[in-house]
C-alpha cells in the first residue's frame, strides 16, 4: 500500500464506499481519468493511491441479487474500462488529508503578542507536512498550542527552515499580520542572519556578496543548484556572506539572507567551494561530531507588522554546533 495510505485506521467511520457505472462516452478510457470525472472533489492522484492499494475493485456478474467484486488485487490505473461495467471505490483517508491535525509538544517561544509570535525551532523538526513527515510537524504544533492557528493559512506560518536548521522563525497569529509579514519578507524588510559551520578554510575577502540564482539541479532532482536562467529554470537568489573565524580546514561564517529561495544558504556555500559540515546533500561531511548541516538561524530583526515597533530577537548557538566548532579549532561560540 502507498506510503500516504498507510498507518491510517481502519475503522468503518474512516471509510466511505462509492459506486459508479462506467457511461457509453468512457468506454476505452484509462480507469484512473474515468475515476477523475465521476468523482471530481478527489484529485486525480490520491484515486491512483487508492488503485495502486487495491481499494477499486470491479463489480462481476451478480449472483442471487448480490453484486460481488473481484478481488482487491492492484490494477494499473492505464486499465482501459468497458461502458456498462460497475466500479466500487472504497475511500479511505490519507496521511495527507490528516495531517494538519494539532499534537502536543513542546514549542521554544521567544515572543508572543495578540499579533504574532517568534519561536526558537530546533534542529530535527520539520516545519511544514510534507510527503515522509505527514505528522510531528512545527504546523501540528501550533495548531495545538494556539487556537488561533486553525484560522489561518499553514497555521500562520510565512517562512521556513529545514528540517534540520536549527534557529528563529516568525510566525503570524492574525490573518492581517500573516499578509504584512508576508509581504514584509518579500520586500526584503525582514532581516534574517545565521551562522553556518562550514567545510574549508576561508579564503579571498571577508565580506562576499553572492548574486547566482538557484533552480532545480538538472542533474538531481533531489537537490538545488546554481543554475544559468537562460537555460534552466529558477530563480534569482542574494546571500551576503561574512566569515566570522576560519582555520585551516574550517571556518564560521555569518550568512545574511535577501532572498528565501529553497536551501539558498546551503547551495551558496557549496558553489563556492565551502559546503556546511553535515549537509551530505551538498557535499558536507560530519566533522566536530556534528553529522547534521552546521545551519543555525540567529538572528530576526523586523518592524512589528502592526505597531511599526522595532523587534530584534538573538538565539544562541546550539550547544551541538558550538562543541563541534570548538573541537574543529575554531573558538566562535556566540552570536555578533
Amino acid at each position: 500500500m502507498p506510503d500516504e495510505l498507510a498507518d491510517v485506521a481502519d475503522s468503518a467511520d474512516s471509510v466511505e464506499w462509492r459506486e459508479l457505472i462506467v457511461p457509453v462516452e468512457a468506454h476505452g478510457m484509462r480507469l484512473d481519468r474515468v475515476l477523475a470525472d465521476e468523482l471530481p472533489e478527489f484529485s486525480r492522484s490520491y484515486l491512483q493511491q487508492l488503485i495502486g492499494a487495491g481499494l477499486v475493485k470491479r463489480s462481476v456478474k451478480p449472483v442471487g441479487g448480490i453484486m460481488p467484486t473481484e478481488p482487491g488485487a492492484a490494477l494499473k490505473t492505464s486499465l482501459k474500462v468497458k461502458a456498462g461495467e460497475r466500479w466500487q471505490v472504497e475511500l479511505r483517508p490519507t496521511q495527507q488529508s490528516q495531517a494538519f491535525r494539532p499534537e502536543d509538544m513542546a514549542l521554544d517561544v521567544v515572543f508572543r503578542d495578540e499579533h504574532l509570535m517568534v519561536i526558537h525551532k530546533p534542529a530535527g523538526l520539520v516545519v511544514h507536512p510534507a510527503p515522509g513527515n505527514w505528522s510531528g510537524t512545527l504546523l501540528n504544533g501550533l495548531l495545538a498550542a494556539d487556537a488561533q492557528a486553525a484560522m489561518l493559512p499553514r497555521a500562520g506560518i510565512v517562512h521556513r527552515l529545514d528540517k534540520d536548521t536549527s534557529g528563529l522563525m516568525v510566525v503570524a497569529r492574525s490573518r492581517t499580520a500573516m499578509d504584512r509579514l508576508v509581504e514584509m519578507i518579500a520586500r526584503r524588510d525582514v532581516n534574517r542572519q545565521y551562522a553556518a559551520l562550514a567545510h574549508r578554510g576561508w579564503r579571498g575577502p571577508a565580506r562576499r556578496e553572492v548574486e547566482a540564482p538557484i533552480g532545480r539541479d538538472p542533474a538531481n532532482r533531489l537537490r538545488m543548484a546554481v543554475v544559468d536562467l537562460a537555460h534552466h529554470a529558477g530563480k534569482t537568489a542574494s546571500t551576503t556572506l561574512d566569515v566570522l573565524e576560519t582555520v585551516e580546514q574550517h571556518c564560521w561564517v555569518r550568512c545574511t539572507l535577501h532572498t528565501g529561495r529553497t536551501h539558498q544558504i546551503r547551495v551558496h556555500m557549496a558553489s563556492l567551494g565551502h559546503p556546511l559540515v553535515g549537509d551530505a546533500l551538498y557535499g558536507g561531511m560530519p566533522a566536530g561530531g556534528l553529522s547534521r548541516q552546521g545551519l543555525h538561524a540567529w538572528r530576526l530583526a523586523f518592524e512589528h507588522p502592526m505597531t511599526g515597533e522595532a523587534l530584534c530577537f538573538y538565539a544562541e548557538l546550539p550547544q551541538d554546533m558550538a562543541q563541534a566548532g570548538r573541537f574543529l579549532g575554531l573558538s566562535y561560540n556566540g552570536v555578533i
